[in-house]
């Protein structure tokens, strides 16, 4: 079984720079497949690549992760979905009782997990994924843990087996359960905002405009949508419909971005500039030498100047829906 990592906003962040899938792949020097696996979070991407992901997407590292910040309700509930029903596969499996069973014994011999992880040929993250009974384990693995341990594989599963039946292992599932239902939650927010998602409604404008920008005129509501979490109790929020051909191939054109007014705009960050009372265009952000911000659109480039009577009139794009 593959495993999981949070959902991230990678695929978000290469749209937005143009970058192809292909391009990243051959950044990473991993396969388009590896790439398609790590942007759905399905597979794994270590500190490294983390880092270099960032570094040609010209973003800050932290915000490849779904958090309250920059993911909106749909992609924090699927990976919430995707969480309960692999721990349900877990549960039958009957992982969570063999990694109990191997913290159990661990314990008894008074070993560390770095030692165990590392006498079984294995990851400490791998290892420690097993004893939280949310990783499957291979027959070679299992032989080499069950080496580290001082069992053959036979003399160890009996050994679970039974402190299983005496229910030695009960507290140890639980005290797993109540840990990887915390490590689940996305970073940035609480358990009470996670189970109780905002489900108001927030208003969507937008229709296009000439030399591609985007009429937004609020007498006239063009649709509601889903309040994401991230603008949950923020009344001054709201979507817009991705109608200016500026961004060129960059997202879908089915796409809302979400604007809160009262977040600060800073370098890297994708803004609405309102350029008069019913029009904005969409700007990435940036700094030139002198420390001055100004905007870049795209399809064609063009640079556009920002003195600091301007800075007031730049929304934040804190999510986007594609």
């Amino acid at each position: 079984m593959e495993e999981i990592i949070f959902p991230n906003q990678i695929r978000m962040y290469r749209r937005l720079r143009g970058r192809s899938m292909q391009e990243l792949a051959d950044h990473l020097g991993v396969s388009l497949s590896a790439i398609s696996k790590i942007e759905k979070g399905y597979r794994r991407i270590d500190q490294e690549q983390l880092v270099r992901v960032a570094e040609m997407l010209d973003c800050p590292m932290q915000d490849l992760f779904v958090n309250e910040q920059n993911s909106d309700e749909e992609v924090i509930m699927s990976w919430r979905r995707e969480q309960e029903r692999r721990n349900k596969i877990n549960e039958k499996a009957g992982l969570k009782t063999l990694g109990a069973g191997l913290r159990q014994i661990r314990n008894e011999k008074n070993l560390t997990l770095i030692e165990v992880a590392e006498s079984s040929d294995m990851t400490l993250s791998v290892y420690h994924r097993i004893e939280m009974g949310q990783r499957e384990v291979s027959d070679k693995e299992m032989k080499n843990i069950a080496k580290s341990l001082g069992f053959t594989v036979d003399e160890l599963k009996e050994t679970i087996k039974n402190l299983d039946s005496k229910g030695v292992l009960d507290e140890i599932i639980q005290r797993n359960d109540a840990k990887y239902k915390l490590l689940s939650i996305p970073k940035g927010m609480s358990a009470a905002s996670f189970d109780s998602v905002d489900q108001q409604k927030i208003p969507v404008y937008g229709t296009p405009a000439n030399e591609g920008n985007i009429t937004v005129d609020k007498e006239k509501d063009i649709k509601w949508v889903n309040r994401p979490i991230v603008l949950s109790g923020k009344k001054d929020a709201y979507g817009l419909n991705l109608c200016t051909r500026r961004l060129g191939s960059l997202l879908p054109a089915r796409s809302i971005l979400f604007v809160d007014p009262q977040e600060i705009v800073s370098i890297g960050d994708i803004a609405a500039y309102q350029i008069n009372d019913q029009e904005m265009m969409i700007l990435s952000i940036r700094e030139d030498d002198n420390g001055n911000l100004y905007g870049i659109r795209w399809n064609p480039d063009e640079k556009i100047e920002l003195d600091n009577n301007d800075l007031s009139k730049l929304y934040k794009v804190v999510a986007i829906h594609l």
